[in-house]
């Protein structure tokens, strides 16, 4: 089975994206220069009550201002990043790309 990594943003260089297999808890993968980490996402009665980044088994984890921005863009978009995960793993809609090349206020 083939498994497509579709793309939702580059930010500062950092990739964000889904698996097209994966599961809950929502999250989200950000990967630069051969490190990666996740950002999963907790839901309580249609409100986040925390967000968490991880390690991804196998990868080095995504460290210093890499780490700092992407849990920083996740923090940010995390309601835009719950919204892409229904469009595409619940109405199986096609993920449209962003590419942010300045820092999110």
């Amino acid at each position: 089975m083939i498994f497509t990594m579709p793309k939702l943003y580059e930010y500062l260089g950092i990739i964000i994206f889904f698996w097209s297999n994966e599961h809950e808890p929502i999250h989200v993968h950000g990967e630069y220069q051969g490190r990666e980490s996740k950002a999963e996402i907790m839901i309580e009665d249609g409100k986040i009550i925390n967000i968490t980044i991880e390690k991804v088994k196998g990868r080095r984890l995504l460290e210093g201002y890499e780490l700092k921005n992407f849990e920083e863009f996740v923090r940010s978009k995390a309601y835009d990043i719950i919204e892409k995960w229904t469009d595409y793993f619940v109405l199986h809609k096609k993920i449209n790309f962003e590419k942010i090349t300045g820092k999110l206020r």
